[in-house]
């Protein structure tokens, strides 16, 4: 099957390797002629575990091709996935600029009949939009059809390749039988290609991302509570989780969420309640929770050293989350921020990070090259994401670099009473 897919971002690049990597006839589009240049080289703009290796196969047996010229990758395709930025806008909204420009440009140069997917994140009622934007520049027949993406960064290739379940919305049996027919190599285990109607698919992303949030949220409001009146949350989250209708996954309290995904898809659709005139109240405390949760490490740190101006500090981990180079919405860059804000000085290291973090930095902080490293003269550390590679450390020389054996544990990775033992004082969340 021939295939474009427009945008070549973390959703796009993803999805365009994995069908190529199925055996069919993928060209990805992209306006940067920069990047696409790279990509033909193999050389990506993200970091994911074992894209690299796929991308470059599939790159030399020609099955997947990069381009910046949008008509000749969708004519003659039969399926067109768009797969572009949907920024938050002004209001907290999806903006669909990107998307609309992608669908008026493709609907220019369509030859045949054409399944168009939205694969980008977007609000209901957006399928309406780009087959109308479609339909001002073509005669050709096409169907539109929402396939929202489930991708978990740091584990997108497996995500893809062995989905949980694939979301399809259309009322087209002919735009049914092709997405059945493409997306057939990735459910051979028979977990569900899920047919329903349009406006359905594309609540379902937001629902199940605010879902996820939700738990989040609720486990860290429980962790402050824990935290207040003497009770560890490691022991709560472990009582909840052992009922078979809670279970453990996205019951770990920390310093909040972020990424690409959960803050602007919470945002996202608490706006559309709001203007279908649904008083979601609950979705808005997600919301604050989170941004409040973003500042529990400054606070603590405050409240155990008072003034932290003229006081240096180490931060081990950049992303907000293990796998990934993505810094959008982090943890890590509240912290930063608020701690230079203070008049401190920040030392950090990430494993894969920090050429994201100079993009973002740029010289405000101490780049380290190790995590012992940054924490030179230091007095104290954070750790703020959960990567591997910390989560066993040299505790002995931890101790010995800091002026102050002082850890902040965002992610609640050490254990307070072993810590304790060692001689540090230590910080978790709703850890007692």
């Amino acid at each position: 099957m021939k295939i474009a897919v427009i945008g070549t971002g973390y959703v796009g690049l993803v999805a365009g390797t994995c069908f190529a990597d199925s055996g069919n006839d993928v060209t990805c589009v992209d306006i940067d002629e920069s990047k696409i240049n790279k990509l033909q080289n193999g050389e990506l703009p993200i970091y994911e575990p074992g894209l690299t290796e796929l991308v470059t196969r599939n790159l030399k047996e020609k099955r997947l091709s990069f381009s910046t010229q949008l008509g000749p990758a969708v004519s003659g395709a039969q399926a067109v996935f768009i797969a572009v930025g949907t920024p938050e806008g002004e209001t907290g909204d999806a903006d669909l600029k990107y998307v609309l420009s992608a669908a008026e440009q493709a609907g220019r140069v369509l030859t045949d009949y054409t399944v168009v997917v939205n694969k980008s994140t977007v609000p209901v009622g957006t399928a309406d939009k780009v087959k109308a934007t479609i339909a001002k520049q073509t005669k050709v027949p096409f169907d539109v059809v929402s396939n929202p993406e489930f991708l978990k960064e740091g584990a997108a290739l497996d995500d893809f390749l062995k989905p949980d379940r694939v979301v399809i919305g259309t009322d087209s049996e002919k735009a049914k039988a092709l997405m059945a027919e493409l997306y057939a190599p990735f459910v051979r285990t028979e977990n569900p290609i899920l047919f329903m109607d349009v406006r359905s698919a594309e609540l379902t992303k937001y629902a199940a991302n605010a879902m996820l949030a939700t738990r989040i949220s609720f486990m860290n409001d429980i962790a402050a509570i824990c935290e207040a009146v003497g009770a560890d949350v490691n022991w709560v989250r472990k009582g909840m989780g052992a009922d078979s209708r809670i279970g453990y996954p996205f019951l770990f309290p920390g310093v909040g969420y972020g990424g690409s995904c959960f803050p602007k898809d919470v945002k996202a659709l608490s706006a559309l309640a709001r203007e279908q005139g649904v008083e979601f109240d609950l979705l808005r405390a997600v919301d604050r929770t989170n941004e409040r949760q973003k500042q529990l490490l400054l606070k603590k740190a405050v409240k155990h050293f008072g003034e932290l101006s003229g006081k240096t500090f180490a931060v081990w981990g950049l992303a907000f989350k293990p796998r990934t180079d993505d810094m959008r919405e982090a943890p890590a860059v509240t912290l930063i921020e608020g701690l230079l804000g203070k008049g401190a000085r920040v030392q950090v290291h990430d494993p894969v990070a920090m050429g994201a973090a100079q993009r973002r930095f740029k010289d405000r902080v101490v780049f380290a090259a190790t995590p012992y490293d940054a924490l030179k003269d230091a007095d104290a550390l954070f750790v703020v994401t959960e990567w591997n590679e910390f989560r066993h450390p040299d505790m002995l020389r931890i101790k010995s670099l800091l002026k102050s054996p002082v850890l902040f544990d965002g992610r609640n990775i050490y254990d307070p009473a072993r810590m304790r033992e060692q001689g540090f004082t230590y910080y978790g969340i709703g850890r007692r």
